[in-house]
């Protein structure tokens, strides 16, 4: 059940009525939440179950999804080894290249507005977990027990499991033995009709979006009120500006690269970016990430399938906006001057760091106390990062869940497919 043509435009109003509706309501309510027994004990409840209704269905379809998508695309790209090399090391390079650029835009808008100059946090304390190192995330993706993986949705172990799994059923498929043929091509045959019915159970679910984006988004804005905005506002301001300046100087240029509108492109992902925006979680957007990328933008099924779960994890270009932006704003609150090495540090071990964080909301609060460690800053400044960490991470959810697309039109152009606007793209150089 794919929703295209007017049914898609009319959801994607739908959502937008919903989310529109939630920030009013929530910024209107908010303040009467504690004195009224109507609110405080029925309608805020109600939002709040019918929010996390709508996450747990999307949470519940991301294993699947992933796992049968990704031994779908990596079986049929593992039928070319040689293609699967090529488009992998596309991939991968254009995942930590865009996530570089990214750390660098955050330190640049930090070093130029310096939004924690004058702000006191002697004293701050934070009780998070400090990041894993960078050796013990690396060893980590390599899973022992890939249904314990999957019980625990560990994405980065899935994934490779999902990765071997799917090139040894094509190496069966093209077995000189004609019974192992044939078990292959069953294999290959069973997950492909797998992923089509989650992909279908997608369109289902989206159904239920107006309704879940419209508790998300009363809840938070009711809960934080208008009133945090303002005493952080310059460092809201280089979160979200970084976010938008990464989007038009990298995204955007990929995307006229191979001959495409910005206005395509963005129209064509609106409704992951919405959908990140709200749910703030990489993960439980990426069912519509596939979906729109495939559907809308026309890349292929098996290069959606092995470059958009990879992305998920790796690519995380709003998330490293942040850590630029979060790293100097901690620094200039201690009143500590970093120095050139001490930044190129920040901007490698970020950059790096992207491997290791989870498609969930608040990671990159996790990811940021590996970048201060690495640099020298106390964690204790995490604790106001914290403070706002739910308004900042709706805009790095938002950009990581637009990269991943933009990504795919790229590589896609360069192995000359033709996308659904009909446009043939350039072979790159």
């Amino acid at each position: 059940m794919v929703l295209k043509g007017k049914a898609a435009s009319s959801l994607l109003l739908k959502i937008a009525i919903g989310f529109l509706l939630g920030i009013a309501l929530g910024f209107f309510v908010g303040p009467m939440i504690p004195e009224n027994p109507f609110l405080k004990d029925y309608f805020v409840p109600f939002c709040d179950v019918l929010g996390r209704i709508f996450l747990t269905l999307l949470r519940m379809l991301i294993v699947p999804l992933v796992f049968a998508s990704l031994v779908a695309g990596a079986a049929s790209m593992g039928q070319d080894l040689t293609k699967m090399g090529r488009i992998g090391a596309k991939v991968m390079s254009l995942y930590f290249f865009t996530t570089f650029i990214a750390v660098g835009i955050g330190l640049a808008f930090s070093t130029y507005v310096q939004p924690g100059m004058g702000i006191n946090i002697a004293g701050a304390d934070w009780g998070g977990r400090e990041g894993k190192p960078l050796l013990e995330v690396f060893m980590d993706i390599f899973p022992s027990n890939p249904i314990q993986s999957m019980f625990n949705a560990n994405m980065l172990q899935i994934m490779v499991f999902a990765l071997f799994f799917g090139v040894a059923a094509a190496l069966i498929a093209n077995s000189d033995d004609e019974e192992k043929r044939e078990y292959g091509k069953r294999v290959i045959g069973s997950f492909k009709a797998i992923a089509e019915v989650m992909f279908s159970l997608v369109g289902i679910v989206m159904k239920f979006a107006p309704y879940g984006v419209f508790a998300l988004i009363f809840n938070t804005a009711s809960r934080f009120g208008i009133e945090i905005i303002a005493p952080f506002a310059k460092v809201i301001f280089c979160v979200y500006a970084g976010c938008i300046v990464h989007l038009c100087v990298v995204y955007i240029p990929m995307i006229l690269y191979h001959g495409h509108s910005p206005s395509w492109y963005l129209k064509g992902i609106q409704a992951n970016m919405l959908t990140g925006f709200v749910t703030r979680s990489s993960a439980a957007t990426l069912p519509i990430t596939i979906e729109n990328t495939r559907n809308n933008l026309g890349v292929s099924e098996e290069l959606c399938s092995f470059a958009l779960p990879v992305g998920m994890n790796i690519n995380m270009d709003g998330t490293a906006v942040y850590q630029g932006v979060a790293v100097l704003f901690v620094a200039q609150a201690y009143g500590l001057d970093l120095t050139f090495n001490q930044q190129l540090t920040a901007v490698l071990t970020a950059t790096f760091a992207a491997l290791g964080a989870a498609g969930v909301p608040g990671a990159g609060l996790i990811m940021l106390t590996m970048v201060l460690t690495a640099v020298g800053i106390p964690l204790e400044g995490i604790a106001l990062m914290a403070g706002i960490d739910v308004i900042l991470d709706s805009a790095r959810t938002c950009l990581n869940v637009s990269g991943d697309p933009a990504v795919c039109v790229l590589v896609a152009g360069s192995e000359g497919e033709v996308l659904s606007d009909g446009l043939p793209a350039r072979k790159g150089d």
